[in-house]
């Protein structure tokens, strides 16, 4: 009998976890991160981080898996926020990683319950001339669910209301990534709101920005690396 292999999504998961806590973008036990991988048994799904366990004590057993119909499978109940996960993997089909985070900037100008507008053209890197805001609704509800989707079309990441943030990509690096550049972009607009109303982009400025964008970073992996 052949060992069966052990998914290389939930330890992937488990680094990606402890990476947003060490970048002070989680705390303990809070926000939530899943990739979209099958089952060992192949079914279409996600893995994801379980609920309410710190991130420092996670082993790859108690990474749960849930199917796109919500029946999840393993030794832990998966996080609350899991619909916002499926329905995002439901939706939105280029995703492959999702990430909610209770970073402090990102967190404290959601409880203002305002879209972030273009005061920087980094704004742009999130698909959009906003970062916009999900209305209110509670943690771990369909509602919640529902209103982080409308907030995310045609966007990589937004704000939940008195709550936090998510930012999605097409795999951990990138979702986590984003999760980063969010919370600066957050503490920027905090800082220059400090002096008042900082100045906005036109939004022909942003279509400007954006047009710039199509061909911005790296779009081979041949690149040079640096002489070590």
């Amino acid at each position: 009998m052949t060992e069966k292999k052990e998914p290389a999504a939930p330890r992937a998961l488990i680094t990606a976890a402890r990476a947003l806590a060490a970048a002070g973008l989680n705390a303990g036990a809070a926000g939530n991160v899943s990739c979209r991988a099958p089952s060992p048994e192949g079914e279409e799904g996600f893995w994801i981080t379980p609920s309410g366990m710190n991130y420092a004590t996670l082993r790859v057993k108690d990474i749960p898996w849930v199917r796109l119909d919500g029946a999840a499978r393993g030794l832990c109940q998966p996080s609350s926020e899991w619909r916002i996960h499926r329905d995002i993997y439901l939706n939105r089909a280029e995703i492959g990683a999702v990430a909610h985070t209770h970073s402090p900037f990102a967190t404290a100008l959601s409880c203002f319950r305002r879209d972030i507008p273009p005061f920087h053209y980094m704004i742009a890197r999130f698909g959009g001339d906003t970062v916009r805001c999900a209305a209110y609704a509670p943690f771990g509800s369909e509602a919640l669910s529902r209103r982080a989707l409308e907030a995310l079309a045609g966007r990589s990441a937004c704000l939940l209301a008195n709550h936090g943030a998510v930012a999605c990509g097409s795999a951990l690096t990138e979702a986590v990534s984003r999760c980063a550049e969010l919370e600066t972009l957050c503490q920027q607009y905090h800082l220059a709101s400090q002096l008042g109303e900082p100045t906005l982009l036109s939004a022909e400025e942003m279509r400007a920005v954006h047009a710039q964008f199509q061909s911005y970073g790296q779009k081979s992996s041949a690149c040079p690396r640096l002489p070590r």
